[in-house]
């Protein structure tokens, strides 16, 4: 009998906005930016089509799009 995939359960859960940045920054690898509420806030607005939840995260649906996005915005402010 295969075994429950706790990562996968985690990473797929439906979060609050806080708890997404927490986890978010959590273990987050040093080249890549921390998110901030006010960023994340940004975040939502720019793409609002990917939350059918009002406010709430998923790190498998948004953190990857949040750090490219993150990424990609620090590099422009440069």
């Amino acid at each position: 009998m295969k075994l429950p995939d706790l990562d996968r359960i985690r990473s797929e859960k439906l979060i609050s906005f806080g708890d997404f940045l927490k986890s978010y920054n959590l273990n987050l690898p040093t080249e890549f930016p921390p998110a901030t509420l006010a960023l994340l806030r940004e975040f939502r607005k720019t793409h609002s089509t990917l939350f059918k939840e009002d406010n709430l995260w998923s790190l498998d649906q948004h953190r990857k799009k949040v750090m490219d996005w993150l990424t990609a915005k620090m590099r422009v402010s440069e």
